[in-house]
């Protein structure tokens, strides 16, 4: 993946600068980040974006499966994407792990 746009709500960074609630954006914004990875990286294996018609396409997608992940700063929730034809397999964590050590982080 060579590049990929992150989207924030204007809510969680306002979040991230008050002392009320920073623990609550900080996992608010680590989930948000996440996700969109995750969506990212299955958007490069199957070959299109997500409705768009493509002849080039690999396989469809098949919904969201919840997921709880354990960090330091709370359990957040991952939306993690599916398709049609086995597994969605990511770089960005080891499939089955729910907690902070499963991340991957190759910067």
């Amino acid at each position: 993946m060579a590049q990929l746009n992150i989207t924030l709500e204007s809510k969680i960074l306002h979040g991230l600068f008050t002392s009320e609630g920073r623990d609550e954006a900080f996992s608010k914004l680590l989930a948000s980040i996440l996700n969109q990875v995750l969506d990212a990286q299955l958007t490069e294996q199957i070959g299109a974006k997500r409705g768009k018609r493509n002849g080039e396409r690999k396989v469809y997608r098949n919904g969201l499966r919840e997921r709880q992940m354990t960090t330091r700063i709370g359990t957040i929730t991952l939306a993690v994407p599916r398709h049609r034809q086995g597994h969605f397999e990511t770089d960005l964590f080891t499939r089955g792990k729910r907690s902070e050590q499963a991340l991957v982080l190759e910067w």
